[in-house]
């Protein structure tokens, strides 16, 4: 997990790369859009705005062919990250929603206004604590700007 303390940090750390724009194409078009309703920019960036509670559930999430990027607009939460080398799997790895599930512990950190946070594939995550957040989440693809299947 890679915690930025804002976006600017993110804009100059990111400049380059299709997808990098891409991800500040997204957030700059947030005041536009409706809260959690998926947008795509091309085939390598899906966004959207989550309001409200965080999302909570009792396994840690991890990817493979996405990464999750969070720009948190207002609110905190706290997020508990693990290698997934060092947790045990409970629900394997489904191509189809790009998601697998892992029980075990992690490392918490508080995370709120202003951090842009990267979540790498090589971990899972989880959400232990939220209250009302506002946030941009981004679905970012590992490839340059396409899919291997496609």
């Amino acid at each position: 997990m890679i915690i930025l303390e804002s976006l600017a940090e993110f804009q100059r750390i990111y400049h380059s790369g299709k997808k990098w724009l891409r991800c500040m194409e997204a957030i700059a078009n947030v005041d536009r859009i409706s809260p959690n309703v998926c947008h795509s920019i091309g085939d390598s960036l899906t966004y959207r705005l989550s309001v409200g509670a965080g999302r909570q559930h009792g396994w840690l999430e991890g990817n493979r062919r996405y990464f999750d990027v969070h720009y948190y607009l207002d609110g905190e939460e706290t997020v508990e990250i693990a290698d997934k080398r060092a947790l045990v799997t409970v629900a394997p790895y489904q191509d189809e929603t790009d998601r697998e599930f892992f029980s075990g512990e992690g490392e918490r950190r508080r995370v709120g206004k202003g951090n842009v946070v990267i979540f790498e594939n090589h971990q899972a995550h989880r959400f232990t604590e939220s209250g009302k957040i506002k946030k941009v989440i981004l679905k970012v693809t590992v490839e340059d700007s396409y899919f291997v299947n496609k």
